[in-house]
């Protein structure tokens, strides 16, 4: 609890010298609690990163719906049943995800606090939108996989 304590006290300092959003907020989002695990002489990097991770997730399951390839048959199953409103939304995660995760590989080639905290606001506004479009494909695919579910305990599958 008291490593949980300094992380929340160290951001707060930082929190105020770049107007970023509360820990709370970031910690509901992009599990920073976690960061009290660890050492750093640079925490806004290490916010920035365990954001940045959250995104990295979201795009590659974006990415394995968008083009299935060589994807698990849970994610055939799902694709088969995506509309042009989910696939259009699929598209727009792909494309802001993707921008995300450019600018973070710049930012990480060359540490300066001000441009991590400026990408740490921009991804914690953008993120609400992908939040919302998640969601949204989420209740969509869970729709399909049940329909899915319904007919191979009908005796059909695919």
């Amino acid at each position: 609890m008291e490593r949980l304590d300094n992380l929340k006290k160290e951001y707060g300092e930082i929190q105020k010298k770049h107007k970023l959003p509360g820990f709370t907020e970031l910690n509901i989002d992009f599990d920073i609690d976690k960061l009290s695990e660890k050492e750093s002489e640079l925490l806004i990097r290490e916010v920035r990163r365990a954001m940045v991770d959250r995104v990295l997730t979201y795009l590659r399951f974006v990415e394995t719906l968008i083009n299935p390839v060589s994807a698990p048959m849970f994610f055939m199953i799902l694709t088969k049943h995506l509309d042009s409103k989910d696939k259009d939304i699929l598209k727009s995660l792909y494309d802001e995800l993707g921008k995300l995760e450019i600018e973070a590989l710049g930012i990480d080639n060359d540490y300066n606090e001000k441009r991590e905290a400026e990408f740490i606001k921009v991804l914690f506004k953008k993120w609400k939108l992908i939040k919302k479009n998640m969601a949204e494909i989420s209740e969509n695919l869970k729709s399909y996989w049940d329909k899915a579910v319904e007919k191979r305990d009908k005796g059909y599958l695919g």
